[in-house]
């Protein structure tokens, strides 16, 4: 048996969700192939190499691999799809667009969102915004999945010595062209690898009220997220979103300032090991999961709690 785990990286760096998914591929006991997939990742490819309890790296480099289209990438998997037993990769937006390509086009039944390993086939998933947790065996010889990144702790990213391979990189595929990217550059932390998260709902009443957060949040060194009311407001921009729709996130601390709690906004967040609540309202559904909770005008209590620290 062997696995490939999907690297995500920026060509020069692997990201932290790929060590998530690597600890979780480690559980279904088989030797873990790493295909890093792009232009110009040669850095990554030599930083790939070096993750712990990688046995090879596969290197696809070429132009068509460019910039991220889900099409050429799920054909650059498939290339090589028949050499493995199950093709794991992390449950990100890019791997969410990959992995349903690549098992339709291989006839297998997708797994998403993996939170535990029971065995190489049967895994636990959560459901209804997490307040089930289903347990799914599947039958299929071979197995794709994406991993809920944040139930896993990563392996370490130095320490192993995988052989490298390069293949061809397949033509470009499908009817999608690359127009243009328009890059979001911050100096914060990103939002799903930050330690520390500051968040704010509907409650905040305007995009401008969210300035009240950002002292907060660079006292914090924290990153700075938002609830879906917020963003379908408008108050700020849709990649600050956390919940089920948005991004999963499982920081040390996550502080929650005028969001109510709604379902599918705990969905995203509530596996943080420590929540702040900020609200004006007590019954505020954010109450049943904080591990603190401030009842108080947040204009009046973001401002003293930044001057505390």
């Amino acid at each position: 048996m062997t696995t490939l785990v999907i690297a995500e990286h920026d060509g020069s760096q692997i990201k932290g969700a790929t060590l998530n998914t690597l600890a979780a591929a480690q559980k279904l006991g088989a030797d873990i192939h790493l295909l890093v997939a792009g232009h110009n990742v040669g850095a990554a490819a030599t930083q790939a190499a070096q993750i712990a309890g990688v046995a090879q790296v596969l290197v696809a480099d070429g132009e068509t691999l460019a910039h991220d289209l889900a099409e050429t990438h799920a054909e650059q998997i498939l290339a090589i799809a028949g050499n493995y037993d199950a093709i794991v990769l992390p449950g990100t937006v890019s791997g969410k667009n990959i992995a349903p390509r690549v098992a339709a086009r291989l006839d297998v039944q997708q797994i998403s969102d993996i939170v535990e390993v029971i065995a190489p086939d049967t895994f636990k998933r959560p459901m209804y915004a997490g307040n089930v947790i289903a347990q799914v065996k599947t039958s299929d010889a071979k197995r794709v999945l994406t991993v809920r990144t944040t139930a896993f702790d990563g392996v370490a990213a130095t320490g192993g010595s995988a052989t490298t391979t390069t293949l061809t990189p397949v033509a470009a595929k499908g009817k999608t062209r690359f127009l243009g990217r328009e890059l979001a550059r911050s100096e914060r932390p990103e939002l799903t690898a930050a330690k520390t998260i500051v968040s704010g709902g509907r409650g905040m009443g305007s995009g401008d009220a969210f300035k009240l957060l950002e002292p907060l949040a660079d006292k914090l060194g924290a990153a700075m997220g938002a609830s879906r009311a917020a963003v379908d407001a408008g108050f700020v921009p849709n990649d600050w979103q956390v919940g089920q729709t948005g991004k999963i996130v499982a920081p040390q601390l996550y502080i929650a300032v005028g969001i109510s709690g709604a379902i599918q906004h705990l969905a995203g967040m509530k596996d943080s090991k420590v929540i702040v609540a900020i609200n004006k309202d007590a019954e505020a559904p954010i109450f049943s999961v904080a591990d603190y909770g401030l009842v108080a005008d947040l204009f009046q209590a973001v401002p003293e709690l930044t001057s505390k620290l």
